[in-house]
C-alpha cells in the first residue's frame, strides 16, 4: 500500500477518533474503511448506557460505505489508544468479512504513539465464514 493511501486513512480514522462518543470507557477508537472504487469511509465507536447496545467504529465505517453504493473493500486502518495497536473485535472481523476478500483485506492496527502493524483479514480471522459458503 502507497505511503500516500496510508497516510490518508490514518488521517481519516484519527479524526473519526477525535470526535468518538465514549463516555462510559473513555476509550475512543476510529476507523477508516478503503473501499475498491478507492474512496475512504470513517467510522468511529459509538457507546450507549445499556453497554451491548454501542456500536464499534469499524461498524459506522461499513455503514457509511453501504450507505454510499459501495459493497467491497479492500483495507481497514484501526486507530486508538495504549500501548498496542487495536485490531477490530471478533464481531468486527466477521462484519469486516461480508465486504471482502480476507485473503486480500489488509486491516492497518496502529496506536496514538504510532505504533503500526498490518495483517490480512485471514490471519486475524482463519477459517472464516462468508457469502460463498451460502453461495457456492
Amino acid at each position: 500500500m502507497q505511503d500516500a493511501l496510508r497516510t490518508e486513512l490514518l488521517n481519516v480514522a484519527r479524526a473519526a477518533h477525535a470526535v468518538a462518543y465514549a463516555p462510559y470507557s473513555n476509550y475512543r477508537v476510529g476507523a477508516a474503511l478503503l473501499a475498491e472504487d478507492g474512496r475512504i469511509f470513517g467510522g468511529c465507536n459509538v457507546e450507549n448506557a445499556a453497554y451491548p447496545q454501542g456500536n464499534c467504529a469499524e461498524s459506522g465505517a461499513i455503514s457509511a460505505m453501504v450507505l454510499a453504493g459501495q459493497r467491497r473493500a479492500t483495507a481497514v486502518l484501526v486507530y486508538g489508544a495504549g500501548l498496542h495497536p487495536i485490531t477490530p473485535c471478533g464481531g468486527c472481523r466477521q462484519r469486516l468479512r461480508e465486504f471482502c476478500d480476507p485473503k486480500t483485506f489488509r486491516v492497518l492496527a496502529v496506536n496514538e504513539g504510532g505504533l503500526q502493524q498490518e495483517w490480512t483479514l485471514e490471519q486475524l480471522l482463519p477459517h472464516s465464514f462468508g457469502p460463498d459458503h451460502l453461495f457456492p
